[in-house]
């Protein structure tokens, strides 16, 4: 076949066929031309025992520069590419060198290379005896464009994986790569696989700290948790991904397999988290059903869980301040006023925070991130400072947390235009009672319709209106009649008895 050397097998078979067939024949079923077939026939040495080829069909374009420059640049430098020293030969001898000699001194440099080019890395392929490595890696999932009831979701997915059988597990992380969400992911599945595997293995985690501080606490309590659980912690060199290859592979496996689903679903929109959560579960137990057997083999492996999970939290402090805020992990969060000045030991959760006062959980919160830009996140609830608004409605005007307070665009709007058509201090009170009305009276959502209809209409609301229409009316009580039955009643039944 033309642009390929004829081989010992090729030639093989083709004086088999020739003891039967014609020459023409026998050269078509054996891929060659008839030419080729002719040289075989009139040659006794098979190609392999041909003495190489010594003599050029043409001339050396870059025989007067190879030796004297092209070998000592390389020499210098064996990264540099044909492309680059095609372009400085070009600027030293202008004219002499067309772009289109790349393709030959590519060939040039590449056979240099492998004769006097410098030494590649080597890697090794292991062994993964079954129950003895697990490893664990968040992956970025933007790629997947999911929305949660419209808006986008920035998001990471969390994965462990056994390296023998390649069960895994996948959750979703809202945060960063934390140690909480490591500490979540890892225990999630542990017990939902009944078992450890002797080491666990991640990469340098260099996303979950900022500092040498920092490094050390997150060193020491993923130690502490392996430890717990019986396993030999280890991590890969900082920058050398394929030390953790197991898992960065099937990361892509993933990935494309969510977004097969996705396309096939038809649309990439959820109602809220647990859905998204709900179908992530569903494409992961879809991979691990590839892999039963193995895992099967490989869960009697397994070391035994101890008798309980190990904390899957960071515990700080935070007081609540006279503004009913309290500062946790550089996010601002609302407390209840009932709370002002009480220092609460604050146990961090991926996703959620629990406030502690002694020993009584007196506050759950959902976990805010900081903002990449600023570095800062706020986690407000207006409904939290209603009571001190209704009586200090004026405050609401320069409020820092003022924007923070509008849990809709449409809240937002209403304020501007309230505070340009009216007096400020009504303008205030206005504005409390309608925040009031949406989260006393459970008609956020439908409020903010009808603030979109009066926003385009120009109009002003009318609270006592709103309230008569939106307002849960109180349940009115039937009257029940209670009749006594007579004594003599009773004389009957005895009667009949």
């Amino acid at each position: 076949m033309a642009g390929k050397r004829i081989g010992d097998h090729q030639v093989g078979i083709d004086k088999k066929l020739r003891t039967k067939l014609g020459q023409e024949v026998a050269a078509a079923k054996t891929g060659i031309s008839v030419r080729s077939a002719r040289r075989i026939d009139a040659s006794e040495a098979l190609p392999s025992q041909r003495e190489a080829r010594k003599w050029r069909t043409r001339s050396d374009p870059f025989e007067a520069v190879w030796d004297s420059e092209l070998i000592p640049m390389l020499a210098a430098a064996p990264g540099l590419t044909a492309t680059t020293l095609l372009e400085e030969i070009q600027r030293r001898h202008p004219g002499q060198y067309d772009d289109a000699l790349l393709r030959t001194l590519q060939r040039r440099v590449r056979t240099w290379s492998a004769s006097y080019g410098k030494e590649r890395e080597v890697f090794f392929a292991q062994a993964h005896p079954p129950g003895r490595l697990g490893l664990s890696d968040f992956t970025h999932a933007a790629v997947l464009q999911v929305t949660i009831a419209g808006a986008a979701l920035l998001h990471l997915l969390y994965q462990f994986a056994l390296a023998y059988s390649g069960w895994r597990y996948v959750e979703v992380v809202l945060g960063g790569e934390s140690f909480m969400a490591l500490s979540s992911g890892l225990q999630n599945a542990a017990w939902m696989m009944g078992g450890v595997p002797e080491e666990h293995r991640t990469d340098s985690l260099a996303a979950a700290f900022k500092n040498k501080a920092e490094h050390e606490l997150l060193t020491r309590r993923y130690e502490a948790l392996c430890k717990h659980y019986g396993m030999r912690p280890s991590r890969n060199n900082l920058g050398v991904s394929h030390e953790n290859g197991s898992i960065e592979s099937r990361q892509g496996t993933l990935k494309r397999t969510m977004e097969q689903a996705l396309l096939l679903r038809g649309h990439r929109d959820f109602a809220d988290l647990d859905a998204y959560r709900l179908f992530v579960a569903e494409v992961f137990g879809r991979l691990n059903g590839r892999v039963a057997r193995k895992f099967n083999e490989e869960r009697a492996m397994l070391m035994a869980l101890p008798a309980r999970r190990s904390s899957d939290y960071e515990e700080v402090d935070a007081r609540v301040t006279k503004y009913c805020t309290m500062t946790v992990k550089k996010v601002l969060y609302m407390a209840p006023s009932r709370l002002v000045g009480h220092r609460l030991k604050v146990r961090v959760f991926a996703e959620r925070l629990e406030c502690w006062l002694g020993n009584v959980c007196v506050l759950e919160l959902q976990r805010g991130q900081p903002d990449p830009v600023s570095g800062r996140g706020k986690v407000v609830d207006y409904r939290d400072l209603l009571p001190a608004l209704k009586r200090k409605s004026g405050a609401l005007a320069r409020s820092v947390l003022r924007d923070a307070l509008f849990s809709r665009t449409e809240y937002r709007l209403m304020w501007v235009h309230l505070k340009d058509c009216l007096p400020e201090a009504q303008a205030c009170r206005l504005m409390v009672g309608l925040l009031d009305l949406a989260g006393n009276g459970g008609c956020e959502a439908a409020l903010a319709q009808h603030l979109a209809v009066l926003l385009a209409a120009g109009e002003m609301p009318d609270l006592d209106e709103l309230q008569q229409a939106m307002a849960p009316r109180p349940q009115q009580c039937p009257t029940v009649t209670v009749v006594l039955p007579t004594l003599a009643s009773y004389d009957s039944l005895l009667e009949a008895a």
